[in-house]
């Protein structure tokens, strides 16, 4: 990644904006008009860049937020709209081919991730954002497992991150509920680190990183360690969990109308099939 700076970025990728501040890189999602959805350039895009990274020495720290005023929205189901109507919508390659490997390496990348929440974090957007090591958010962003809202369950490791960090009881709520939590909740509830004001957030991030980066990065890679071995030893089977009840329910009547609904802008009627 030699050459890439904040005045010169890394534009090789098709979904991702890359800056280089000194020994810390920032990752940008890089579909604004769409709030920044899941895509499978996103997960090709991320693999790719996080595989540089682990062996680039230079790179001491990662920044991965959004372009524009979201963060992630998830997947995106206006791609998936035609295919869920008629029953042939098949998650297992988005999930175990693109969601999956990302979290994956996040988790086991050996230096420390921020996750910059700038804005909503939807869906699997939520399991991208706690995938990381920091979390932070800007205040009027929030975190919403949009999931049953069309009769599905949380995944791309969702129900494992939120679990770990704010326990069953407040999953339960964010799953089934399936309500915004606004990021200075999220603090409260212990989900993510800090929440700061719009207007400074980029500027607290920055320095968050710069931090990091000047920080014993044999040390935080041993950190990460011992924390996915605690909390993260059964990610693996879990993340399988996941995509094996994701793959019933895309092949449901609830599905069907959740997705339509979706699109239709109004509430869906969920008949329990």
């Amino acid at each position: 990644m030699t050459g890439v700076s904040d005045e010169q970025p890394d534009n090789r990728f098709e979904a991702l904006n890359l800056y280089r501040n000194g020994a810390a890189l920032t990752i940008e999602l890089n579909r604004p008009d769409r709030r920044n959805p899941w895509s499978p350039a996103v997960s090709r895009d991320l693999i790719a860049v996080l595989d540089e990274v682990k062996t680039d020495d230079g790179v001491r720290a990662v920044v991965i937020t959004g372009a524009g005023k979201a963060f992630c929205s998830g997947a995106d189901l206006k791609d998936s709209a035609d295919q869920a109507r008629v029953g042939d919508f098949d998650t297992d390659p988005i999930l175990r081919d693109g969601y999956h490997p990302v979290v994956t390496a996040i988790r086991q990348l050996e230096k420390p991730v921020i996750t910059a929440v700038n804005g909503p974090a939807a869906g699997a957007g939520v399991a991208l954002a706690l995938a990381g090591d920091i979390v932070v958010a800007a205040e009027s962003a929030y975190f919403l497992l949009a999931f049953t809202r069309i009769g599905l369950v949380p995944d791309g490791g969702s129900s494992l991150f939120v679990t770990s960090r704010v326990g069953f009881a407040r999953a339960a709520e964010m799953a089934l509920l399936a309500e915004p939590i606004p990021a200075p909740k999220a603090v409260e509830w212990g989900l993510i680190n800090f929440a700061w004001p719009d207007a400074s957030f980029t500027a607290e991030t920055t320095a968050l990183a710069e931090r990091l980066a000047r920080g014993p990065t044999r040390a935080f890679a041993g950190v990460k360690r011992e924390l996915n071995n605690w909390l993260y030893g059964q990610m693996a089977a879990q993340l399988d969990v996941e995509a094996g009840l994701q793959r019933e329910l895309v092949k449901s009547a609830d599905f069907k109308e959740g997705v339509t609904a979706f699109l239709e802008k109004r509430t869906a009627k969920f008949s329990g099939a």
